[in-house]
């Protein structure tokens, strides 16, 4: 019996359960991806956890922009409510806002009860400061526990975890690496995972991501790759 899905480091759980890392994957679950093509060959889904931040935000909107790029944002409840504005930012620029939860919180550490509120709540925020209901969810760490599946399921949205990674989350790390490794055997229809905030992570790590975007937005543009929304 498998008790909790540690699917971005070991990405055989993730193909077994059919458990989404890619857009492809995300479509074939019948995930909404509403206004947005769905998973192109020549095109990539950006997405950001953790903010919104008052920092971090909108450095990653401004390079974005300048790269006429567009991004998914997996928001913290908690966060949302501090600055609200942020994600109204987000979509009045075309980008999509998702749900990581209320609190930053492993799954595998809180019941069910816990874990139902924590999204509700989450929802709410969301919807509270821009009007829009989120269609998908990450867990915290990329953990879910099978409580927190089902509940997602439950409440009408789709688990997307991701291929490729920065890392950018680390102390020791710069945009250089970060940006190896997030293009590292990327793909059109991939998902890529960088962080737009460091409430949870190594502090001003959002400055490190800042920089790489730039990099990683030069390099898929070399490579013909363009991005699309992972969801709205």
């Amino acid at each position: 019996m498998i008790r909790y899905l540690l699917a971005p480091v070991h990405p055989p759980f993730a193909r077994a359960l059919n458990l989404p890392r890619t857009a492809s994957l995300q479509s074939a679950a019948g995930a909404p991806v509403a206004r947005w093509p769905p998973a192109s060959p020549t095109a990539v889904a950006i997405t950001f956890d953790d903010g919104p931040h008052p920092e971090g935000t909108p450095a990653m909107l401004e390079i974005l922009a300048r790269h006429d790029a567009r991004a998914t944002f997996f928001v913290i409840g908690e966060q949302v409510v501090r600055r609200p504005e942020l994600l109204r930012r987000m979509l009045a620029q075309g980008h999509a806002v998702a749900l990581h939860g209320y609190h930053h919180r492993l799954h595998l550490r809180r019941s069910e009860a816990e874990l139902r509120e924590d999204f509700t709540r989450g929802i709410a925020a969301i919807e509270d400061a821009c009007g829009a209901t989120p269609s998908l969810h990450r867990p915290p760490y990329g953990i879910y526990s099978p409580a927190s599946l089902r509940i997602v399921g439950e409440l009408g949205l789709a688990p997307l975890l991701w291929a490729t990674w920065g890392k950018d989350w680390r102390k020791f790390t710069t945009p250089e690496r970060i940006a190896r490794r997030a293009l590292r055997g990327l793909a059109g229809a991939d998902v890529m995972l960088l962080h737009d905030a460091d409430f949870y992570s190594a502090k001003r790590s959002h400055e490190r991501t800042a920089a790489a975007l730039d990099l990683v937005l030069e390099s898929m543009k070399s490579a013909g790759l363009g991005t699309f929304l992972a969801g709205s």
